[in-house]
């Protein structure tokens, strides 16, 4: 597994400065990696008792094992993953209320690509930081895997998302998540956010939009864009995809992002 490099935040004491209700029933959030797993995870901590946030920052595959005590029925906690969908995940996490992060795969290859070659990720291929790929490289690395090294896009959204979709996991897509972060005083983002909330058993209390706020703060992401030294620096990251890019992970993952709600 690969080695990623975070500094400690400070949102349960954030947190302690706000009326917590205890969990009455585990949250299990999963993710696709690099589809803002931090922001919610942090945003959820901000109306949960420290101690109901379970220690390991992220649940993935080859530890499972490790972890399963977090999923005591008899326990409340908010466990975040990276879990691949497969017999023994989907047996523990029925006793959870559940959700599902994922972003547009539009995004999610640029957001990939940029945290491969920062500083706070290390693995058996960080030959790719040195600045020897062209962008483009890149992006079909991203798109379409690292031979023995990383797994393509796809698959990825296979096991991460796509296949606990026919779960009853509530779907968060990242990008209606910064929406109404950006537009809290709507009645769009009290609607959006009651309904979060309530996916996980949470009453909204009435300052819910300071503890958003808290939790959203990026000095408290790790892995946010901005707090990673950017390696990026080396490439010329275009702001979106071109339609060339598009069409490639449309060829190598075709109905997904109809799949996810993006199309």
């Amino acid at each position: 597994m690969p080695d990623i490099t975070m500094a400690p935040d400070t949102i349960n004491l954030e947190s302690l400065k706000f009326k917590q209700n205890p969990l009455k029933k585990s949250v299990f959030l999963n993710s696709v990696p690099k589809s803002g797993s931090h922001l919610l995870r942090n945003i959820l901590r901000m109306f949960i008792m420290p101690e109901q946030v379970y220690s390991t920052q992220f649940v993935q595959w080859p530890t499972l094992q490790q972890h399963v005590g977090a999923f005591d029925k008899n326990r409340q906690l908010l466990i975040s993953a990276h879990l691949l969908y497969a017999d023994n995940s989907a047996i523990l996490a029925n006793r959870t209320h559940k959700l599902m992060l994922v972003r547009d795969p539009y995004s999610w290859v640029l957001a990939q690509a940029r945290f491969f070659v920062s500083d706070v990720f290390s693995s058996n291929f960080d030959q790719i930081k040195n600045g020897s790929l062209t962008i483009d490289d890149l992006i079909a690395l991203m798109i379409f895997g690292i031979y023995q090294k990383s797994p393509p896009m796809k698959q990825q959204y296979d096991l991460y998302a796509s296949a606990w979709l026919a779960t009853d996991a509530y779907v968060v897509r990242y990008e209606d998540l910064i929406e109404n972060i950006a537009a809290l005083d709507s009645s769009e983002a009290k609607t959006y956010f009651k309904a979060l909330l309530a996916a996980c058993g949470i009453e909204m209390p009435s300052d819910w939009k300071a503890r958003i706020l808290i939790g959203a703060d990026k000095k408290q992401s790790p892995t946010a864009r901005d707090n990673i030294n950017d390696g990026a620096a080396k490439f010329d990251f275009p702001d979106a995809l071109t339609d060339k890019h598009r069409a490639l992970v449309d060829y190598a993952a075709p109905g997904l992002r109809a799949l996810l709600g993006y199309s």
